[in-house]
């Protein structure tokens, strides 16, 4: 019964934030239009940003289920846009709100993670300093979390999915590239 409650608390929660700003959204709210008291909501949940890093929480932890391992960078990143897109609005209220740290972190997650477990799976089997290995995961990070920030800040209008496109067919082979060398002989 708790997991529905909670579960309730958080589909209410979102479809609240797919309508209006989250500064708009109070407790009251969210048990009014899920039909439970005050007392059960804070049972669950501290306060609404501990609700919503739970729910940011939660995305971050389907994409990993979802990419075990990472072959192909872009398939991970388009996968953070999928889910960004079917809930536009609720991540630009995120975004666009005093909470838009939560979102930020969640982002880096998601990059860093798919930029670690891509690396380390093209990789294996290669002799290279774990410092080299370092550097590369952090300049895939920090790409991906910039272009996925930058189109955030633009009110994701950009064809995000096409710029990420070309831009991996731009750097085709760049990073491959790089890891060799850094091969240690």
């Amino acid at each position: 019964m708790a997991a529905f409650t909670e579960r309730a608390i958080k589909e209410s929660f979102l479809k609240l934030l797919m309508e209006r700003p989250l500064s708009q959204i109070t407790v009251k709210d969210i048990v009014s239009d899920c039909g439970v008291n005050r007392n059960t909501f804070y049972y669950h949940f501290e306060d609404i940003p501990e609700l919503l890093e739970q729910i940011i929480m939660e995305e971050f932890e389907a994409v990993i289920r979802e990419y075990p391992t990472v072959e192909k960078v872009e398939d991970c990143l388009d996968t953070v846009v999928g889910r960004a897109l079917q809930k536009r609005r609720a991540v630009l209220h995120i975004y666009n709100s005093v909470n838009r740290e939560i979102y930020e972190q969640y982002l880096w997650k998601v990059c860093d993670y798919a930029s670690d477990t891509y690396i380390t799976t093209i990789a294996r089997g290669r002799r290279i300093r774990e410092s080299d290995l370092t550097v590369i995961k952090e300049y895939l990070a920090s790409l991906g979390f910039g272009i996925v920030s930058g189109w955030l800040r633009k009110g994701m209008h950009e064809d995000i999915r096409g710029m990420l496109d070309r831009i991996c067919e731009i750097k085709k082979g760049m990073v491959e590239e790089m890891l060799l060398r850094c091969e240690e002989m």
